[in-house]
């Protein structure tokens, strides 16, 4: 399926992921409109509806969307948001893992144990910028993710995300107060907030360039590192192991788990 396949449709990618729902229209075109609503794990079908649409759909858009995908990592949100598609979409989505699933083999010894985001993550990866990558999916959890030169994906690494240590600090510690993610000025820091900034954005560089440096000494190849997610960019700045960053990863691997065939983006 080339472009010429989604003349005048569309298809629907959906990204569940632990705090966000990422809704995105791809066409022949690329990637279109987008709408982000939190993750709320009571939200009904209804609820969905109320936020949608008229915020990022009308109805007379939803006859020219062909198919509906999703890709979740929350379990209990799926049947209400399933419920709310097949409502207003009248037709099936399809849920990766389920349903489909992405075109690359699996090299661990628990196939089914590997998050969907992250084969997508891959599969994208593989299919823009070729094979021996690091994938980093900076999330609620921050994920290393690694393919080999035939696509194939190998294993990877899953840390605590920012977000999460940023709670672990404002939940144990009865006197340091809820900070920002930002570079701050200097390494040392002058100030209880400073310094916090300074250990939180230095220290996550450091686990960064750790784990990345220990993945291609195993593998030894000196492979290239694509990034994705909401924090990407900020660390990319200071991290010379960083090589790319694409915010619209999970998004194309979502188009791709549909049809690998798609020459799109």
């Amino acid at each position: 399926m080339k472009r010429d396949f989604l003349h005048n449709k569309s298809i629907l990618a959906i990204d569940v992921g632990n705090t966000n729902v990422l809704f995105a229209i791809i066409s022949a075109s690329g990637i279109g409109k987008t709408f982000r609503l939190s993750t709320v794990l009571e939200r009904t079908s209804d609820e969905y509806l109320t936020s949608i649409i008229p915020n990022f759909l009308d109805y007379d858009e939803t006859k020219n969307i062909q198919d509906v995908i999703i890709c979740s990592v929350v379990p209990s949100t799926t049947f209400e948001l399933k419920r709310f598609i097949k409502n207003i979409f009248k037709n099936e989505p399809k849920l990766i893992g389920e349903d489909i699933n992405p075109d690359l083999k699996i090299l661990t010894q628990r196939p089914e144990e590997v998050g969907s985001d992250r084969l997508v993550n891959s599969l994208a990866a593989y299919k823009l910028y070729g094979g021996e990558k690091i994938i980093i999916d900076f999330g609620t959890a921050t994920t290393f993710d690694v393919i080999n030169k035939e696509g194939s994906y190998l294993g990877g690494v899953i840390a605590p995300g920012i977000e999460l240590s940023l709670d672990s600090l404002d939940k144990a510690t009865a006197r340091l107060p809820r900070i920002a993610v930002k570079k701050p000025n200097s390494i040392i820091g002058k100030d209880t907030v400073s310094a916090m900034q300074s250990g939180i954005y230095w220290g996550y560089i450091g686990l960064l360039e750790g784990i990345i440096s220990r993945i291609k000494r195993e593998i030894d190849i000196d492979m290239d590192v694509i990034a994705t997610g909401g924090l990407a960019s900020l660390f990319f700045k200071d991290s010379k192991l960083i090589s790319k960053v694409d915010s619209d990863l999970t998004i194309k691997g979502i188009a791709y788990t549909w049809n690998a065939s798609l020459d799109i983006f």
